[in-house]
């Protein structure tokens, strides 16, 4: 979570909308009304999203997209794409007009070799190529999900989108029809760029292992958000996406550039960016801003620059966000303002020493009676950071421990937090998947979590000599 953000995000919601945003284009060259558009939802974007990865990875994506961009045709030259590498620790990549291209470190990350990053740009290209965000019957296009997405980021009815009465209504996937096309023109741009086109494959079968692994541990289905609640890569995508790259590929080289890529994301970031706070377990802690607090047995969380958001499926669902306003009293009322609820009378109380305020209400949903709680803390003379929880209707008491959990971090134990990052070793005599998943920063599913960012299956045998990707504590 962002120190400063001020919002009440819903950004697992709003990630879904604006991925799904597609765009046109004229070949060559983009149009000033679309260059126009995208320049100014941009830097937006880009906030939202985590900012721009500081690291070197930056300009190496930028340069890979632009590689890739050139075959589309779209383009008067390749620096007419703005390829961008987002700061954010979920699988996403996106486009929107004007030839703005994104993807997430996270994604990146789980990529093996360089031609699984070209298709998976090349496959958001596509999109753009084929103008699928003209074709779709809204009318308004872009404009009416950017609303969308600012109603979420700006709290605009958080008790309904908490409580899945609003989050799929910013949700315009492609169609079939759409996903398929896009597919097969990825897979022809990474042939026309000298590319191995069977990286489209294995790219799509590494991210659906990574999806079940994540459904599982999080104790949910498939259907997640990021690059693949709408881009599926079940069985019958990877093995047509496949016939694609047996129908395109040549007899000569094909490259994978599998060493420059790794060159290139060794000690990349992974997970949470501590500068936005470190999700270990059941707490959440930041240390720039000294605060912690645990969640119920259960709930899984996500991080995002403005808020952290937990969900027990059948238990609820809470966020965590900050702001400012000029007393604790006023905070609590603008937060129920923003959740579309009516202010209940605060409760004054004292939480770890600090200065606190708890107020209840119950809210009609489509799913019943909410008991939704919201708990305010003062960090400072004007600034607020609070945890709105929803539970079904008689199980507030949920969240109990978790309200009383919030606490300043002392600089010691601030300190102390560390992040994940990649790092890129080579196989050594008598390395095996095993010893080498026991070195993977993490409590449990050592092998899965190893074997799934290497592409690998659980009884392969490591070669010597070979380079594998860990994930350790930075």
């Amino acid at each position: 979570m962002h120190p400063i953000t001020p919002h009440i995000a819903l950004l697992l919601a709003a990630t879904a909308a604006i991925f799904a945003v597609g765009a046109s284009a004229q070949a060559p060259g983009f149009s000033a009304a679309e260059r126009a558009e995208g320049a100014k939802v941009n830097p937006q974007l880009i906030a939202e999203f985590g900012g721009v990865y500081p690291g070197p990875q930056s300009a190496y994506v930028r340069a890979v997209g632009q590689r890739i961009a050139a075959q589309s045709g779209l383009a008067a030259n390749p620096r007419d794409y703005t390829v961008t590498l987002l700061n954010s620790n979920v699988n996403n990549a996106f486009a929107i007009p004007g030839g703005y291209v994104y993807v997430s470190r996270q994604l990146v990350a789980l990529m093996n070799d360089e031609a699984e990053l070209a298709f998976v740009l090349g496959h958001e290209i596509g999109h753009v190529a084929a103008q699928h965000g003209r074709k779709r019957e809204r009318a308004s296009g872009l404009a009416s999900v950017l609303a969308g997405l600012a109603g979420a980021i700006s709290g605009s009815n958080i008790v309904g989108s908490l409580a899945g009465a609003g989050a799929q209504a910013y949700t315009l996937g492609y169609s079939r029809d759409q996903e398929r096309e896009a597919d097969s023109l990825g897979v022809r741009y990474l042939s026309r760029a000298g590319y191995d086109p069977f990286a489209s494959g294995d790219i799509l079968a590494e991210l659906g292992a990574q999806t079940s692994l994540e459904a599982r541990l999080a104790g949910r289905n498939d259907k997640q958000v990021g690059w693949l609640s709408t881009h599926p890569a079940n069985a019958e995508r990877v093995a047509r996406i496949r016939r694609e790259a047996a129908k395109v590929a040549t007899t000569g080289q094909r490259a994978t550039n599998r060493d420059a890529f790794l060159n290139a994301i060794d000690g990349m970031a992974y997970d949470d960016d501590p500068a936005q706070g470190i999700i270990e377990g059941r707490s959440f802690r930041h240390g720039p801003l000294g605060i912690a607090f645990d969640a119920p047995a259960g709930f899984t969380m996500q991080n995002s620059p403005a808020a952290v958001i937990g969900i027990k499926p059948g238990a609820g669902q809470f966020q965590f966000a900050g702001g400012t306003a000029p007393d604790i009293e006023s905070y609590s009322a603008k937060v129920w303002q923003a959740a579309g609820a009516t202010a209940p009378q605060p409760r004054a109380t004292t939480v770890n020493g600090i200065e606190a305020r708890v107020s209840q209400a119950h809210v009609e949903s489509r799913n019943g009676t909410v008991d939704a709680t919201l708990a305010v803390y003062r960090w400072g003379p004007d600034r607020y950071y609070h945890l709105l929880m929803l539970a079904p209707g008689g199980s507030a008491a949920t969240f109990e421990p978790m309200v009383t959990s919030v606490r300043r971090l002392t600089p010691v134990q601030a300190g102390a937090i560390r992040g994940r990052r990649v790092d890129v070793v080579t196989v050594k005599p008598g390395d095996t998947i095993a010893s080498m998943a026991a070195r993977m920063a993490y409590a449990d599913n050592q092998v899965a979590r190893f074997t799934i960012l290497n592409g690998l299956e659980a009884d392969d045998r490591l070669q010597p000599g070979t380079r594998v990707k860990l994930i350790v504590r930075g």
